[in-house]
Parts: C-alpha cells; structure tokens; sequence
C-alpha cells in the first residue's frame, strides 16, 4: 500500500493509507467529482478493519480513503506524553493536507470517532458530515478506564517479562472490549494481523515505546475532555451517530445523552441503534450499517454519483484471506 510523509506538532510520520474508487480498489488518487468518505480506525486494530465496508459495491460508489493512524499498523510511531485529541486531529489534518484531500466525510469508529468530533470542531472547513460508530463523545466511564488499564497492564507486563499469558490476557481483553464474545474468522484474521505490528510498534525493550502504548491506549481516552457546549456549536454539518446495542462496555443512556449534548448546541444530529451489535458492530454487523452509510452520504451530496459497481473487491481482503478470513461465517 503507498505511503506519504507528513508534519505535526507531534513530529514527522511515513502514513501507510489506502484509496478505493469505484473502479480501482487501491487507486493512486481520488476521483474529484465524487464524494470522499475518510475512515478513521479504532484502537489496536488498524485500517483493515474497514473490510467489509471497502468490499461493499454501493459504498464504492463513492472515493473511500483509510490509514493507520500514529502508533497503528504499518505507520506505526510514538505518541509524545501528552498525546490526545487535539494532537491526533492535528496529525489527521496534515495528512489530508498531504494527500491534497478535499473536505471529507468522516466516518469514525470507537477511538476514531473521538478523533473525528475533534477535527469537526478543529478544523470544520475540511469535515462535510461525521458518520460515528460506538461514538465517544463524553467522558470515559471508571470502569471501561480500568478495564483498559488493565488491558495495558498485562501488555506491558508481557513484553517486559516475556510472560505469554499476560500478553494472552490483553489481546483476550481488547477482544472483549471490540467485539465481546462473538467469534469469526474475520476476527481472528483481524487479531492474526494487528498483533504483530502491536509488538512491532509497542513490543520494544525501550521505556518510550511502553509509555507511548499507554499514552495512545488508556491515557488518550480517560484524560480527553468532555466537549463543551461552544465547541459542538461549530460542527455545522449532520451528524449520524450509530450505537451498538450489545456494547459491553458503553451502554445506551451514553449514546442519547450525547446525541442530547449535540442537539443543544444545534448540531444537526441523529442517532441508530443495530442490535446484538458488539463496540465494532461495522465489522461483524456491516449488512445493516453500511446501508445507513449510503444513504447518509447520499443524503448529503448534491453532485450526480454514479451506480454502483457490479462488483467491489476491497484492497484489504487478500491480507485478511491469509490471515485467515473466509466470508462464509460473515454474511
């Protein structure tokens, strides 16, 4: 996959990325009459995520763009201590900056939505709507915080010790938390290859690579700041939030109230609900989000697109097929 170097204030970083167009699953440069949709992933697992949205035909009617973010896959990179939301939309704009990306729709999952809602209100001009899955738009609940403590407890003391079981327990907690107990082969493909760049990435002898695993796993979430009123004011474009209804860690009532947050500022904002959906519900409940992407982004769009494809193959299917992945206990 191509790379592209950019700048921000928390240093120089080579971003490993994708584009998808509706003729080309890894085109070299957007199509600029039609709509850009930017995927920002969650914590521990990268881009590929977003498998069975970039493998879906009618969503690739439109440009789809994704990239590991600081510290994720192929991009890998330290965090500085205090890396947080701020920082991460920063790196997000200076990589559009780099691509020469128009203004995009954003979709964002679990931590990526966090960063999403933050370039909305940092940097508005280059967001035309956010699509948020397990959206965290408000403060990290105590107990979710320990349990990602605990996740990067047993990590660091995996690593330091050579302690497989304790390595075992914090893929075993970060799978409890992305997808509760349901089991698949895309997960386990998706586990297969986030793994090895985590030790790639967090896996070192230096104090620095631990202390940017928990700056960018457990800190970035539980020192963010709760939007206030003036700062979800300047997201000026709609909003769709979708909750997932087996979340184990974020109930409901977190999901309405900031829905309820959004409306009193005046943000044009709905929310969904997807049963029996897990935190990553886009991976393992896709036939039912993806429908509410298309019709989304196509409400939001005034220019002609295209129909879709006959047929779309993502650009992440050959990784995740070696990894494991068969679609036949994902329809």
């Amino acid at each position: 996959m191509p790379t592209i170097k950019a700048k921000s204030s928390s240093g120089s970083l080579v971003y490993n990325y994708t584009i998808s167009t509706p003729t080309s699953p890894n085109a070299k440069t957007i199509h600029p009459a039609l709509p850009t949709i930017l995927f920002i992933h969650p914590v521990y697992i990268a881009q590929d995520i977003f498998q069975m949205q970039f493998g879906d035909a009618n969503l690739r009617r439109f440009n789809l763009v994704a990239l590991d973010i600081r510290g994720h896959g192929e991009t890998g990179g330290r965090a500085p201590k205090k890396y947080g939301q701020e920082a991460a939309a920063e790196d997000i704009a200076k990589f559009m900056d780099a691509l020469k990306l128009p203004p995009c729709h954003i979709f964002g999952l679990s931590m990526g939505t966090i960063i999403a809602l933050q370039l909305a209100v940092q940097y508005p001009k280059k967001v035309l709507s956010l699509f948020m899955v397990s959206c965290l738009g408000l403060p990290e609940p105590q107990e979710v915080a320990e349990g990602r403590q605990e996740i990067a407890d047993c990590w660091v003391e995996g690593q330091k010790n050579g302690d497989e079981s304790a390595l075992l327990d914090a893929v075993h907690g970060a799978l409890q938390l992305g997808f509760n107990n349901h089991q698949s082969s895309m997960v386990s493909a998706l586990t297969s290859r986030a793994v090895p760049y985590a030790t790639k990435t967090w896996g070192g002898k230096d104090p620095k690579d631990m202390e940017s695993y928990v700056t960018i796993t457990v800190k970035f979430f539980t020192e963010r700041k709760e939007h206030p009123k003036s700062n979800l004011s300047k997201i000026a474009v709609p909003v769709k939030l979708i909750h997932c209804m087996a979340d184990i860690a974020y109930p409901l009532e977190y999901s309405e109230r900031f829905l309820g947050d959004l409306k009193d500022a005046g943000v044009n904002a709905s929310l969904d609900t997807v049963d029996d959906a897990p935190h990553f519900g886009s991976v393992t409940h896709s036939p039912i989000i993806n429908p509410i992407i298309h019709d989304f982004i196509m409400a939001a769009t005034s220019s002609p697109v295209p129909p879709a494809p006959s047929s779309a193959t993502s650009p992440f299917e050959a990784g995740l097929v070696k990894a494991g992945w068969t679609d036949e206990d994902d329809d």
